[in-house]
Formats: structure tokens, sequence, C-alpha cells
């Protein structure tokens, strides 16, 4: 297919508006974050998905599984974990079953500070949306967003394990 094929064309832009929107969305929230709570977006995420684990079989995330939540190789999630670790946000542990297994987990500092965080992250999300619906390229992507309804997972407010 040549280059200036429609299909391509319009496969591109869509990916560049998609780019775009990402973009424009992790700029805003990670200003508020870091304004407001000393978190980037990675780590509020990193917080965010380690507090959704549970005990009982298949609760908790290795550290390839919370590389693959949080879209980051194994060493770079590693060095994040150790970061929000040195804070007393995280701990690790090994598994009981598997002693080659090591999981994380949230602290109670680390929950508070979530807890904290969630409304300055929904409020910039929502902020960063409507600035985006104002732009015809990006409003129908922005509509999407908002029809997308992922299935509830529970959010714990206590650690399992210290």
């Amino acid at each position: 297919m040549p280059a200036t094929d429609p299909a391509l064309t319009a496969l591109a832009h869509g990916w560049c508006a998609l780019s775009l929107l990402h973009g424009r969305i992790e700029a805003h929230t990670e200003k508020a974050l870091q304004r407001g709570h000393g978190l980037s977006v990675r780590e509020y995420s990193l917080l965010d998905v380690l507090s959704r684990q549970h005990d009982g079989p298949g609760g908790h995330l290795q550290m390839k599984q919370v590389a693959d939540a949080v879209v980051l190789s194994q060493s770079a999630t590693t060095r994040l974990v150790t970061r929000l670790e040195d804070r007393g946000l995280l701990t690790r542990y090994l598994c009981d079953t598997d002693r080659r297994g090591i999981y994380t987990d949230v602290t109670e500092a680390g929950l508070a500070l979530l807890g904290e965080a969630r409304p300055t992250h929904t409020a910039a999300l929502g902020e960063a949306l409507t600035e985006a619906a104002r732009n015809p390229e990006l409003a129908p992507l922005v509509r999407a967003v908002e029809e997308l309804r992922p299935t509830a997972r529970p959010v714990r407010t206590h650690p399992t394990h210290e």
C-alpha cells in the first residue's frame, strides 16, 4: 500500500489524536497530583492498582503482574516500587506458598495518601477531558472514554500484610 493510502492516513490520524489526548490528560493529572500530593501519575497508578488487591487465591499481584498493570517494564516497576517503599507507602514480602514470589502491598500511609489523592486525580481527569472535548478532533475520543464502564473492583482501605 502506498503511504498516501486513505485508510492508513486515517488510521495514523486516529492514532495521533489518541496519543494527543493521552498526553494532555497525563500532563494535567501529573501537575495536579504533584502539586497536591507529591505523587507522579505512575506512583498514583501503582498505589491504585495495589490498593485493589485482596487476600486469597489470585488476590495479590507479583511484580510482573504489577508491571503489566501500570504499563512499565519490570525494571522500571521495581525502581518505582523501591521509591514508594522508601517513602513508607509500600511494603514488599515473600509469597507464603512460593518463596520465589515477591508481592507488594500498600501501607496504611500509602492508603491514606491515595485516599487524599483520588479526588484530585478524578477532578484533574475531568478537567482534562472537558478541555479536550472542545477540540473537534478529540471530542469523539473523549465521548468514547466517558462511555467506558469498567467492572467494579473493590478498593481496600487497610492493607492485608505489613
